[in-house]
């Protein structure tokens, strides 16, 4: 697979303008977005048989690293798309702000977008953030999929709980783990269904 970090972007005057389709990815800041990226995207800092892939998208303990829109074009034929983590309370309002005003015109007005992944941690549920993120997609007919990230830190019981109610607030969510690889065929399924429509 062919993948290459292509720009930043801070305004929507930066975004590609080559109209290959689009695979946006949100949730909040530090909800795992950068490992589960890089778990489609089968990168890791793991060494594989003597080599060792470097991670396309940065992991961070710190929340809040990703301040722009960042474009990761996959084999020449369709983007992943990063957004900013919403909920970091550390950046400004004014930082806040612009990260929101700068996704939601991505969102609302990129007509290459073909599904938006959102992403949940397992261990905590929907958060109000969340709820309101799904909100706001029902409401503009954006399609999304949701995926449960982090989903090997829960045992079974906890796990089936807090499945269920991401379910009620959401859709049925796809249980992700980017170190045991559970959900990425699924993942990119409905990634390659989103793409055929």
């Amino acid at each position: 697979m062919a993948v290459e970090f292509v720009l930043s972007a801070h305004s929507a005057e930066q975004f590609p303008r080559d109209r290959l389709p689009e695979i946006a990815f949100v949730g909040r800041s530090n909800v795992g977005k950068s490992s589960l990226l890089n778990a489609l995207l089968q990168r890791s800092r793991r060494r594989k048989a003597g080599t060792e892939r470097k991670q396309l998208a940065k992991t961070s303990q710190t929340p809040g690293k990703t301040r722009a829109i960042n474009f990761f074009r996959i084999d020449r034929r369709l983007y992943f798309v990063d957004l900013p983590g919403y909920g970091f309370a550390k950046a400004s309002h004014a930082e806040r702000e612009h990260w929101k005003r700068l996704a939601e015109s991505y969102l609302l007005r990129r007509e290459q977008l073909k599904l938006v992944v959102a992403l949940v941690d397992i261990r905590h549920g929907p958060t109000a953030l969340d709820r309101q993120l799904a909100d706001w997609l029902e409401a503009n007919e954006q399609p999304f999929c949701v995926a449960a990230t982090k989903s090997d830190k829960l045992k079974r019981a906890a796990r089936l709980r807090s499945i269920r109610s991401i379910e009620e607030s959401f859709a049925p969510p796809v249980p992700f783990s980017a170190i045991s690889g559970e959900g990425v065929q699924q993942l990119w399924r409905a990634i390659d269904s989103a793409l055929a429509t």
